[in-house]
């Protein structure tokens, strides 16, 4: 937990404990309003009969939909504080002239949202989250590489911070290193926070275009790093992972490394390996042709980006995305890519395996994307 988050912000809601404590505060409203309407007067009896009505309706309306998201994250371990449900939890950032007007040099990395627009793409992206390591503040400004990571579905470009440890594990390395580590970029990859994109062109959103040409164009330029290529790496968790393999694969010129954490063997519009007609249907216009040229096992075994490199990690409690890794990394290896490959005893689909992912893959991206160690 970051050291800065106190009070009730700090408050762990941990699988069904917070929406027992939400149901049970409903239901004592409820129980109040009723008590209120059997002690009163006829005159007012009615007035308040329907405010019990209108109780009972606010309860259920508002308890059924917190019921289905604390599901989801009990899942995930997704939302894990108080603060993180209302928005005040330990990752804010600081502001885009905040970050370019600093002289002093921090102890520790700086986090950064910079609104990025689809000026290419046209997409109405949320803003990115910036990672920002000690040395970036150094005067030369040296030109560091840079780190993509994707976040999935239901997903924020915040929760690589908030819930994936992403900034405490280049910290740590930063700490090590004289301050110097990759800047880190996580930008929107689908609008809003149920989304599936699945980082594609479709008729209602360029996400393919925003993430290979606008935020690259815009984080070179503002940040001063490291031209897109060989020292440009991208990652990303669930969805994410899927997306990183296949941008990284179609676009190497951009991404010449890729991670891949509990995604699926591409682009799926479900949860499974399968239902490929639905995905062609419904994210490639009918367009066999177009699926294809998204699919990472047939970008890897036609292996026309020579010097590409990925790493897949997923649990072996998670079914279908360790099968997807054990499918893409033999094909990667068959077409003579290198790769690495890492299976977790007992990981499931959730931030502990995604966190673990990037701790474990996190000295390898760093090689792969060349930073200056002094």
């Amino acid at each position: 937990m970051d050291a800065g988050t106190t009070g009730i912000d700090a408050v762990p809601i941990t699988t069904w404990q917070f929406v027992t404590g939400f149901v049970l505060a409903g239901v004592v409203v409820l129980v109040l309003v009723v008590l209120g309407v059997r002690r009163a007067g006829r005159s007012r009896y009615r007035s308040l009969r329907i405010l019990a009505r209108l109780g009972a309706t606010g309860v259920v309306a508002v308890v059924l939909p917190a019921s289905a998201l604390v599901g989801v994250n009990a899942g995930l371990d997704y939302l894990r504080t108080v603060g993180d449900v209302a928005g005040t939890g330990p990752v804010e950032g600081i502001g885009v002239a905040q970050l370019l007007l600093t002289r002093k040099v921090p102890a520790t990395g700086q986090v950064v949202q910079i609104p990025i627009p689809g000026t290419a793409s046209h997409f109405a992206a949320r803003p990115t989250v910036v990672w920002v390591p000690p040395a970036w503040y150094e005067r030369p400004r040296p030109q560091l590489p840079v780190i993509v990571l994707l976040h999935g579905t239901p997903g924020r470009p915040v929760d690589w911070v908030d819930s994936g440890g992403a900034a405490d594990v280049a910290n740590a390395w930063a700490a090590q290193h004289h301050g110097v580590a990759p800047i880190l970029v996580m930008p929107d990859v689908n609008g809003t926070y149920t989304a599936d994109s699945e980082c594609v062109d479709t008729p209602t959103a360029k996400v393919e275009t925003y993430l290979t040409r606008d935020v690259p164009r815009v984080v070179s330029r503002l940040l001063g790093t490291r031209p897109p290529g060989p020292s440009w790496a991208v990652a990303g968790l669930s969805e994410g992972g899927s997306c990183a393999a296949m941008l990284a694969l179609r676009h190497p010129t951009v991404f010449a490394t890729f991670g891949d954490y509990a995604g699926l063997l591409g682009p799926r519009v479900g949860d499974s390996n399968g239902g490929v007609p639905d995905t062609v249907a419904g994210l490639f216009g009918g367009s066999q042709t177009a699926f294809a040229a998204h699919d990472p096992a047939t970008l890897l075994a036609a292996n026309r980006a020579p010097g590409i490199a990925g790493w897949f990690e997923a649990g072996d409690a998670d079914t279908d995305p360790a099968a997807a890794a054990h499918t893409l990394s033999a094909v990667a290896t068959r077409a003579g890519v290198e790769n690495r490959l890492v299976i977790v005893p007992g990981g499931g689909h959730d931030f502990d395996l995604f966190s673990q992912a990037l701790s474990d893959s996190y000295p390898w991206l760093v090689g792969r994307v060349s930073v200056p160690v002094p």
